[in-house]
């Protein structure tokens, strides 16, 4: 489209200078060298959409969309030039009564013709702007809608003069000038505005409803606390969203990543196939409770915590934490890791009083266990007897007896009732090991999964 519109600015061009050359008319003149400007601004166009369309580089890591507002802006500057020039010769001939015009209706068929193209190149022009979203096509759409009316009043300057000197009316001599100055003041007020808007997006501004309609947008995905920083820039059609979230700080990285995609999403609602870089960090909430609080300060110092239990004890709140620590640490950095992590416990938690650690060692070595040997079957055994003391086991399954080394690990399935509260299947599980050790003290490690009956009965 763009190559076509510059060919069409060609032909016009040439027509109205060899119109204008015959007629004297400076609003033939001046509308050929409108065309002329057209000639040049559609051949910007042209570039700057070839370009624009290259990918991005390591040197234009946002690409080259920037370009179209660069070459819109080159438009506008030569609009505006031009539109002086008129002006200025207009003056002159005016003052110095120099407006002789060689009436024939070769500058009326010419300028007709004009103002058929212009509305036939504006209008196709105008259906590519709104479907890419080019600004240099939009700039150069509006650019032919003006020359319409540029033209128009070329032609009435034209007939207003032929009037004057068929039928002696000698002040209408002016009007050709007069013409071309009110066509230039016209578009040099809508240069202006369109130069504005030129200026505003190399400078990356942006309209504020858009930012704001952007951000009440992604407020508006559950889990996201705040947006802290949202920042809009366009370089051509495209646009490059760049946003800072605030969410809870005890969500782990796949839930992180989950509401990450959401928000994206509410991005794209606002503005379709934008650039979205999207930051998080963590923040505090209002409704966190104790226990998030010490789960957070763990995951602060990357350690893997269990067991953590809180309690009120004489008005003051106590908190009970196990941590797995590298098995490889030394007795006293682990300590000193751990008291560390008490007091930024009792800094981040000021309602509890005391904290109380039981350090354990994280393996860090793939257990390889031997093979079965004779007593394994007596930990079977006794681990069925056990269970059978408990009216809430139906079943113990999948019984695994390993060693490691000197140390004996069982496992096992275990088959609860489906409506049991997880607090009463702890208690259970927990009451089935602790006698199961006491029935057979060599065990080191037992790992019950507990599953519900109706699972058992698929």
């Amino acid at each position: 489209m763009a190559l076509t519109s510059m060919l069409a600015a060609a032909v016009m061009t040439l027509l109205k200078l060899g119109a204008g050359l015959i007629s004297g008319s400076l609003g033939v003149l001046s509308d050929a060298a409108h065309s002329g400007l057209d000639l040049v601004c559609a051949a910007f166009t042209l570039f700057s959409v070839q370009v624009s369309d290259k990918p991005a580089d390591e040197h234009h890591t946002y690409g080259h969309g920037k370009f179209e507002n660069f070459s819109s802006f080159g438009e506008v500057l030569l609009m505006a030039i031009s539109s002086a020039w008129i002006i200025w010769e207009a003056t002159r001939r005016i003052l110095h009564g120099s407006t002789e015009l060689h009436h024939s209706a070769w500058p009326a068929a010419v300028v007709l013709t004009s103002i058929g193209v212009d509305f036939w190149r504006s209008r196709q022009l105008n259906k590519v702007a709104r479907r890419t979203g080019s600004p240099a096509l939009a700039t150069d759409a509006f650019h032919f809608a003006s020359d319409i009316w540029s033209s128009l009043a070329v032609l009435a300057g034209l007939c207003a003069s032929w009037a004057g000197a068929h039928y002696g009316f000698g002040k209408l001599r002016y009007a050709d000038p007069l013409a071309a100055m009110l066509v230039s003041l016209l578009i040099l007020r809508l240069t202006v505005k369109l130069g504005h808007e030129a200026v505003n997006a190399l400078l990356d501004e942006i309209p504020a409803e858009m930012r704001q309609r952007l951000i009440d947008e992604v407020e508006r995905v559950p889990g996201v606390l705040a947006v802290e920083r949202a920042r809009v820039r366009r370089a051509g059609a495209a646009y490059f969203a760049d946003l800072t979230l605030a969410l809870p700080r005890h969500y782990t990285f796949v839930h992180t990543e989950d509401l990450v995609r959401a928000a994206t999403a509410a991005v794209h609602r606002a503005l379709p196939q934008a650039d979205v870089v999207i930051h998080t960090v963590p923040r505090q909430t209002r409704t966190e409770s104790v226990f998030d609080r010490v789960r957070a300060v763990a995951a602060q110092n990357n350690v893997s915590l269990h067991k953590l239990s809180v309690q009120l004890h004489q008005g003051r709140l106590r908190v009970e934490q196990h941590l797995e620590l590298d098995e490889e640490m030394t007795l006293l950095a682990a300590h000193e890791f751990v008291t560390a992590m008490e007091a930024q416990i009792l800094r981040k938690a000021p309602e509890v009083d005391s904290v109380l650690t039981h350090i354990e060692s994280e393996p860090a070595t793939i257990e390889r266990p031997e093979k079965r040997v004779k007593e394994d079957r007596k930990i079977e055994e006794a681990l069925r007897a056990t269970a059978a003391l408990f009216d809430e086991i139906m079943d113990v399954h999948e019984i695994a007896v390993g060693r490691s080394g000197e140390q004996i690990h069982l496992s096992c399935h275990c088959t609860l009732p489906d409506k049991l509260t997880m607090r009463r299947v702890h208690e259970v599980i927990t009451a089935l090991e602790s006698r199961l050790k006491l029935e057979c003290p060599e065990i080191y490690r037992v790992t019950i999964h507990p599953e519900p009956a109706t699972d058992n009965l698929r």
